[in-house]
This record gives C-alpha cells, structure tokens and sequence, in this order.
C-alpha cells in the first residue's frame, strides 16, 4: 500500500531538500540543506534507516566572498563515469550584494572511491543560456546521453523559475538545445510565488518521470510530475505531460505540511521509495525560508494500473514495523 510508514519519521530532523543515492558498494549516501545554508554534508549506511544515526561528514564549506558565499541549497551527490560529483546552488554576495535569490549552479568533483574521502574540486557554474536566478539541477542517463534538468528564473516570463531540460557534454558542461518542460500556470503551482524547482527523476514502464515542487515554501509546497515517453525527444517541450493536479500535498489529517523537494531511491527490499521534506506544523513564524524544521521524511510508495506512480498522502509522525 502506498506510504506504508516502515521507516521512523522523520528519519533527519533539520535536513531540507534531501538526496539519496544508493550506490554499487551497497551503500546510501544523503546530502541535504543544513539550515545554516554554509556548508555541504554528506553521510553514508548500509540501510535507509541507518541514514539516521549517521556521523555526518563536511566535504565542502562556502567560500568567503564571491560567487559561492552564501546560501549553499539543496546538493546533490551522483556517481559518473568513475567520479563523484555534486549539483548545488550558491548566491554571491558583497559589500553591495545581500546574495538572497542571486543563486547561479556550481559542481563539485571527487575521483575518491568513497566520496567522504579524498578532495572536492570545484569545477565551477554551469552556464546556461540566461545569466539569472537558477538552482536545484539533477542529472540522469538515458540511452548514452547524459541529461541536466534545473530550474530557472527567464527573465522574459513572468514568475520566479521555471523547468529546463538540456544536454551535457561533460558533467558540468552544458550542450545543445536548452528545453523549457514547464512553467508555473496551475493555480496550485503559484501560490505565494510561481516556481517550479526541485526535479527528481524517476524512470519506470517505458516512461521517463520528472517530479518537482511548485507554490511558496509554506504549507502550499506540494508535488508535480512531468511525464514523457522514453522513446520521445526528451528535449522536445511537446513530448512531456503535466499532471494537472499535484500528485504530492499537505495532509492536515496526518499534520504533513508543504512535502516537497524529494528523491527518489529504493530500499533493501526492492520497494520504491519517495525521499521529501515537510514540516509538522502549519504556522510559521517569519519568513518560511528560515524556517529549520523541513524534516526529512521517507516512505514507500506503489503504481497505479496505468503504470504511473501512486505517492499517496504523506504519513504521520511516528514508525510502524513490518
């Protein structure tokens, strides 16, 4: 059943747009936004509840000025050709510059065999087309080719990001077209602010799935999904599909609020499993963003008869065993 709630919940307290990757060495490794917004962790175990009880280990801290000073969000960690690398955002700032939404996307790489190891280089932004706020990338493979999705502010739409698919042609090289895949223009994707961030792939019965979360980072953050044959062009906008509903929402009943930001990995048992933030409370004091309690949360999930994924409702507090 959808969000069976096996794992205790929330599994990392403090941690906001959470990544899990589990590797070839059987391992899982987690990286996520520290509300410090200063540094770059990541920790590693040999099971998705061990994430846990995991020493985490500092790999990478922000420079002291310049372009990569302030608000480090939401890493990642992907494993490619024989190298470790991370996808982050980071804001500029200066004596004239507060660095607050002047995000631009930079990399990191590790030839170590175990990323907590070894050194980070930083192998600089990731040019795209516009020279504007953008954050939150992912990578993935598909048939050879190596494929980068971020979020983006273009400055000739109205709104704050918007969904972009492009190449790569290298892991920090951007090359080719660059494909809007969506915009904010559901009512639910706009409240509060018209984003559209955090994309997390998902590839199952013949289909290539793009999860990602859109409204402000209250209780209206929430989950949608993209969708598009893997056959199709994936750089052509025409071959992906909005689900006109969020798939993924606040649940009052079980004191859920704004799930979001997620990953997606598979547990020791072969079963899906959805990664997100939430918080368990409704009103915030200030200003979302510095809210620290977006605690991480894992729970399986299940598919529906015509082959989409089925994430239920986020489930309570708590831990229920097999």
């Amino acid at each position: 059943m959808p969000g069976n709630p096996e794992y205790p919940n929330p599994l990392v307290e403090q941690r906001a747009d959470p990544w899990v990757y589990k590797h070839t060495d059987g391992y899982y490794y987690f990286t996520a936004s520290v509300p410090e917004y200063d540094r770059i962790e990541v920790r590693r175990a040999q099971t998705l509840e061990g994430i846990a009880a995991a020493q985490p280990v500092t790999i990478w801290r922000k420079n002291d000025s310049g372009p990569l000073s302030a608000n480090i969000w939401a890493p990642e960690l992907h494993y490619i050709a024989g190298r470790w690398y991370i996808y982050f955002a980071a804001a500029h700032t200066s004596e004239t510059k507060e660095g607050l939404f002047d995000h631009r996307m930079y990399v990191l790489e590790n030839d170590s065999v175990n990323p907590l190891e070894g050194e980070w280089a930083e192998k600089g932004q990731v040019v795209t087309a516009w020279e504007s706020f953008a954050l939150d990338a992912t990578v993935f493979r598909h048939r050879g080719v190596l494929y980068y999705v971020w979020a983006q502010k273009d400055p000739e739409i109205t709104g704050n990001s918007n969904l972009y698919i492009s190449e790569m042609r290298n892991p920090w090289t951007l090359q080719g077209r660059q494909t809007m895949i969506s915009a904010p223009e559901y009512p639910w994707e706009i409240i509060g602010f018209r984003v559209n961030e955090g994309a997390a792939v998902l590839k199952r019965n013949g289909r290539i799935y793009i999860s990602y979360s859109a409204s402000a980072t209250d209780y209206n953050y929430c989950m949608g999904l993209l969708a598009a044959d893997e056959d199709s062009d994936l750089l052509d906008a025409a071959s992906w599909s909005k689900s006109p509903e969020p798939v993924f929402k606040t649940s009052e009943e079980n004191s859920q609020y704004g799930p979001g930001h997620n990953s997606f990995t598979v547990n020791e048992h072969g079963e899906d499993v959805l990664v997100y933030h939430a918080r368990n409370y409704k009103d915030i004091a200030g200003d979302p963003l510095y809210d620290p309690n977006r605690h991480t949360r894992v729970q399986v999930f299940g598919w529906k008869e015509d082959g989409t994924p089925d994430f239920g409702v986020p489930v309570k507090d708590g831990q229920l065993k097999r």
